[in-house]
């Protein structure tokens, strides 16, 4: 399995690649051909970034102008995992990579195969989430069979442990004085993130950024079903709103927001067979804690409705 993908990277292929988050569609960095692929088969706008995943330290400071000591910080403690960083880019950094901007996301995967093969293959990868542009994303290998059917080699790596894409974080250092900014939230939460920081002497200042940065999963409508999907808030119900359902089926997540993370999108793929609807009632504990800002933030996005 490996091996064969490995040949694929090397002649300027892309490859199904599983993380602890989602599965990604991965092409080396240094490769134009494979990055123009990853575009095309996720019908992907150029000015949509890519995250680059490396299998250590040493190969994400090559991708950067400075790596900070916040950076050095953060990795310690949170790499690999769901955590990415944003940074100045260095020369190497292809401009299709980062859509022209000036910065680059960059991560470490939590899984064995996605470390393996980035080690083995010898370089950096690129590799956002393997599924159509805008649409749900994949977290077993079935999901990205299902999407590419036979167009892209896929390495199984079972189901996603995280089940939702990682936490993206600006940083710009200026002596101990740090901007930062949560450009995606996820797994990671910045209540983790500051304390952390804060512990070894910086001072957090809030970034502004405008719209000068732009990150994977950041568009009004992302992660959308096949079927459209209802959210209706808390204390509606269907005879308060005017849709017409004819069917549908609801949905539910596990009150654990670990649990209901790594159900999420599974969980909105199944339900979007047979029926003409998706319904999910939003539930109060939807506000308790940044973990479950995180989905919220993915449902609705994925939403067609919000009643």
């Amino acid at each position: 399995m490996l091996k064969k993908a490995i040949e694929l990277l090397k002649n300027d292929d892309v490859v199904g690649m599983p993380t602890e988050t989602v599965y990604g569609i991965a092409g080396s960095i240094y490769s134009e051909i494979a990055l123009q692929k990853i575009f095309k088969i996720k019908e992907r706008p150029f000015f949509d970034p890519l995250i680059i995943h490396v299998s250590n330290i040493e190969e994400a400071k090559t991708l950067v102008k400075n790596w900070p000591k916040s950076a050095d910080i953060l990795t310690d403690k949170f790499w690999p995992g769901p955590l990415t960083l944003v940074l100045e880019k260095s020369n190497k950094v292809n401009d299709l990579i980062t859509s022209g901007l000036p910065t680059v996301a960059i991560r470490m995967p939590n899984h064995p195969i996605a470390l393996n093969l980035i080690k083995k293959f010898g370089s950096p990868l690129a590799a956002p989430s393997a599924n159509k542009f805008k649409k749900t994303s994949p977290t077993t290998f079935q999901h990205v069979k299902d999407e590419f059917l036979d167009n892209v080699y896929v390495l199984d790596g079972g189901s996603c442990s995280v089940g939702l894409e990682s936490t993206i974080l600006f940083l710009h250092e200026n002596e101990n004085v740090l901007e930062v900014e949560v450009l995606r939230k996820g797994f990671i939460q910045y209540s983790e993130i500051e304390k952390i920081l804060v512990e070894n002497g910086f001072k957090l200042k809030k970034a502004k950024l405008g719209n000068s940065i732009l990150v994977p999963g950041n568009m009004k409508n992302h992660y959308m079903p096949k079927k459209p999907l209802v959210i209706l808030k808390e204390g509606k119900a269907l005879k308060d709103i005017k849709i017409n359902f004819n069917t549908y089926v609801e949905m539910t997540l596990s009150n654990s927001p670990e649990i209901a993370a790594r159900q999420l999108y599974s969980q909105l793929r199944i339900s979007s067979q047979g029926k003409e609807h998706i319904i999910i009632f939003k539930e109060m504990n939807w506000h308790a804690g940044e973990l479950w800002e995180a989905i919220l933030d993915r449902l609705l996005k994925a939403a067609s409705e919000v009643c």
